[in-house]
């Protein structure tokens, strides 16, 4: 046992000798910070698109519902009225109660004559990431 021990240690010493020793926690760290910034680079934008994405489609989820779910059951609920006075009067027929989009604005409604050409019924609309209306980016139940 002590033969194994003593070259053990012969043999450490003769790497340390000619030159091969092991990393520092230095050199380990900036190894690391390196990793993390490509790592930030690469995967950052993917992630920030995936979040705007999935703020999009949950706005058109909710807009279809506000059209095609809320204010169907609504109006055969209130057959003497043709379009409710807000939007938030659907809420009703709604699993929730928030009549914002996604980016916390809220949601427009239009109704009778006030429609797009070929929509009936009801129309909603987000004005998207930019908050204007009439951009590319906006979100319609109608599309």
């Amino acid at each position: 046992m002590q033969s194994l021990r003593n070259r053990y240690h012969r043999s450490l010493g003769r790497s340390l000798a000619r030159g091969h020793r092991g990393m520092t926690l230095l050199e380990i760290m900036i190894v690391l910070a390196i990793l993390a910034l490509v790592m930030t680079l690469l995967v950052g934008p993917k992630v920030l698109n995936a979040l705007r994405d999935s703020r999009s489609k949950t706005t058109k989820i909710k807009l279809n519902q506000y059209a095609n779910e809320a204010f169907p059951q609504w109006a055969a609920a209130h057959p003497d009225k043709g379009c409710p006075d807000k939007l938030t009067d659907l809420n009703d027929f709604m699993n929730s109660n928030d009549a914002n989009d996604a980016w916390g604005r809220p949601i427009k409604m239009m109704c009778g004559a006030s429609l797009p050409p070929g929509v009936k019924g009801l129309a909603t609309l987000s004005m998207g990431e930019d908050g204007k209306e009439g951009t590319e980016d906006d979100v319609k139940s109608w599309e």
